[in-house]
């Protein structure tokens, strides 16, 4: 055991010993939409996660890897990627949990335009989200004073069981119902409009149920739960859409859309 080709504290890595006898073959996805899967031969260490290999790419082996990170926690969800075809957290996912016989490949995340390398570009995630009305309404009583908000009611328990949502990009990188449709409005910008009809706070519930009720909207899903499956909170879109769809027939009925 060897431990010359351990990582340094504050370089990137926790120090850990290394298995001299051990190495991982890595395609690495390089370029934009045209480009090609680069292949490295990378040490496997102990307890390493697949956020761990592409640093150690890009540090120690090719300079020129461009890719996005953050917090190295699981907080920040900068650092999803495409890790042997399923969208993960790369920092949370340890390598001997995935690897396949020695061979991983890493890519982008499917779903959104390619920047470089394994960087893509979120605006359209985020432009979704403002076409959702997933932002929050504050009433005039809520401006008044502290809102008082029971959290033993209906309303409140579904929207903190989907409040969690962090905008990582992963369950829109799932979505097949994303790939088939581009103006489809994906399962975070839903999610956070769920959220925010369940808001006895919000002054505009039927606002955020207009915006998700047509053809791009909440009727759009499937129900696949590819989603709710990948989701790294543990959170179900699904579900969340699902009462949209409940919400917004309700509301039509009524003659409040």
């Amino acid at each position: 055991m060897r431990k010359d080709l351990a990582w340094e504290a504050g370089k990137g890595g926790a120090v850990t010993t290394v298995d001299s006898g051990k190495t991982l073959k890595v395609d690495i996805w390089r370029g934009g939409e045209d480009g090609y899967f680069k292949s490295y031969t990378v040490p496997h260490e102990t307890s390493q996660t697949i956020l761990d290999i592409v640093t150690y790419v890009q540090r120690k082996l090719d300079p020129t890897l461009s890719y996005r990170f953050s917090c190295r926690v699981g907080m920040c969800g900068s650092c999803a990627m495409t890790v042997n075809g399923r969208p993960r957290w790369t920092c949370r996912t340890h390598v001997d949990l995935v690897a396949e016989d020695g061979k991983i490949t890493i890519e982008p995340m499917r779903n959104f335009p390619r920047v470089k390398d394994l960087a893509v570009d979120m605006t359209v995630f985020f432009d979704k989200w403002r076409d959702a009305n997933a932002r929050f309404v504050p009433s005039d009583e809520a401006l008044d004073g502290f809102a008082t908000v029971d959290p033993e009611s209906r309303e409140r328990k579904e929207a903190s069981a989907a409040i969690e949502c962090i905008g990582c990009g992963i369950c829109y990188a799932a979505c097949d119902v994303v790939s088939w449709n581009q103006d489809y409005l994906g399962p975070a910008a839903m999610n956070r409009a769920w959220t925010l009809v369940n808001d006895v706070r919000d002054a505009d519930p039927n606002g955020h149920l207009k915006a998700v009720a047509g053809d791009a909207g909440c009727h759009a899903c499937h129900s696949q739960q590819g989603c709710t499956s990948h989701c790294p909170k543990s959170l179900s879109p699904t579900a969340s859409i699902a009462g949209l769809k409940r919400k917004t027939f309700a509301a039509l009925l009524k003659g409040a859309l």
